[in-house]
């Protein structure tokens, strides 16, 4: 606006100006004066020019900013729409989380009350039990008394009695049926609602799994016991008994009550040495451990059968060896794991496993826990190794790509035998290759150490 009003004011005075030069050809005796004034004129009118100029390139510019601030604003508009989303699915997360932690508490109570009720039926089916027993005897004396009164004509009072006696145990056999009919019907319940409190369960595990930072486990409940593992180039005494220990379990109870290095001879075989730990009351015998990255676990089948390692620091004790000790009977399989972030869990299986004949084959059963499920139950597990690969699935060989034998079925459910990476790797690649734990529902988390043990079944619950 001001760039018009100057050139308004600049106008007039260039009228007279052009009309003076003009007068000037025919009046060749122009003073001096004159002619300053003329060229004055001439400044001026290159200088609205250039003033004008410089306004159209103004203008421009106030365009092309209102423009970018229209898409600036625009953007924020989007922004601030997506964080509105995001904190809603972030509620109704935490309201669905409380509501099923409610149910899971709620199924608890009548969990418990259930099996006092169950205590109290059982009970008084031991009592009607021995009555029914008792019952008996009296109805076997008395087949006997009527076996000699079918020769001799019983009187009125006997028969009575005798018809008394067995309305007395019918009515007897009817109570106890009507009773194992509700503790069957209590047993059914209450594994209806075993079934769902682990269901619950699961569905609170992935829910914190979804709430997880990435390559960590959150908000990790306190365990009975703190997890344990060997410090790397901790000394490790190594103890020796006399006798034959078949496992570290049945040292424990003879009194070595100390976690190290020690001889075992499992059924009478040749002895061999074993790492045992001693945590919740008992021992157990240690077969892979991985603190720190020290040993390379890409190994050929030979060394995964026969062991490899330092049982003071990283080690796998060997197929072969674990196999002789669980053939003695039933065991459980407990794997512990610990994050970046010193986040520690575990989780327990009832296992079988198979001789050299089935590749080790290993079947497992979910016990317990504080992570979901990463290994396929009921199912037959070969162990397989890059040289000796018995799991080959789309011709994809599974030890090879991921570095490590382990017992693969699908090559992704987990790889605790991988090769040791560290959270800063963040290509698919590396980390598929690495150390971790994964869920069939969930994302990749790496791990930092890893523990796996077994120990009898008739260990009495601690979790």
């Amino acid at each position: 606006m001001k760039i018009i009003l100057v050139f308004l004011l600049i106008a007039p005075l260039a009228l007279p100006a052009r009309a003076e030069k003009d007068h000037s050809s025919f009046d060749s005796a122009v003073s001096p004066e004159t002619k300053s004034r003329f060229a004055m004129l001439d400044d001026v009118r290159i200088l609205a020019n250039g003033l004008l100029q410089l306004g159209h390139g103004l203008k421009d510019f106030v365009h092309k900013t209102k423009g970018q601030m229209n898409d600036i604003f625009q953007k924020l508009y989007i922004f601030d729409k997506s964080f509105y989303e995001l904190s809603l699915q972030t509620s109704e997360i935490k309201e669905e989380e409380e509501q099923l932690r409610q149910t899971t508490a709620r199924l608890q109570i009548n969990n418990e009350e259930i099996k006092n009720l169950s205590q109290e039926m059982n009970s008084k089916i031991e009592d009607l039990i021995q009555n029914k027993n008792q019952l008996q005897e009296q109805v076997w004396g008395l087949e006997d008394k009527v076996t000699k009164l079918a020769i001799i004509q019983p009187s009125t009072q006997e028969t009575n009695e005798i018809s008394s006696i067995k309305a007395f145990v019918e009515q007897q056999d009817n109570d106890i049926k009507q009773l194992l009919k509700i503790v069957e019907a209590q047993h059914v319940q209450l594994d209806r609602q075993h079934n769902q409190i682990v269901e619950l369960e699961d569905k609170l595990n992935h829910i914190e799994l979804q709430e997880l930072t990435e390559d960590s486990f959150m908000g990790e409940q306190t365990e009975p016991e703190a997890v344990s593992f060997p410090v790397h180039n901790a000394t490790a005494v190594t103890y020796r008994s006399e006798g034959a220990a078949p496992d570290c379990t049945a040292l424990y109870n003879s009194g070595m009550q100390a976690s190290g290095v020690y001889s075992i001879r499992p059924n009478g075989s040749e002895a061999f040495d074993v790492y045992c730990e001693m945590k919740f009351g008992t021992s157990w015998t240690v077969i892979q451990n991985r603190v720190d990255g020290s040993l390379d676990f890409n190994q050929t089948w030979d060394a995964y059968t026969n062991g490899f390692g330092d049982l003071s620091e990283e080690f796998w004790l060997g197929l072969n060896k674990t196999y002789s000790i669980t053939k003695q009977g039933d065991y459980m399989l407990r794997i512990e794991l610990q994050d970046w972030k010193d986040n520690k869990r575990h989780i327990q299986y009832a296992f079988s496993m198979g001789g050299p004949e089935t590749d080790y084959a290993l079947q497992l059963s979910r016990i317990s826990g504080s992570i979901p499920n990463a290994l396929p139950e009921q199912t037959e597990l070969r162990f397989s190794t890059a040289d000796h690969d018995v799991n080959t699935i789309n011709y994809f060989n599974c030890p090879e790509n991921y570095l490590g034998g382990w017992w693969h079925s699908e090559c992704e459910e987990t790889n605790l035998n991988g090769k040791y990476v560290a959270p800063r790797s963040r290509g698919r690649l590396d980390r598929t290759k690495g150390l971790y734990w994964k869920p069939k529902r969930g994302r990749y988390y790496l791990l930092k150490s890893t523990k796996i043990m077994i120990h009898p079944t008739d260990l009495k619950s601690f979790d």
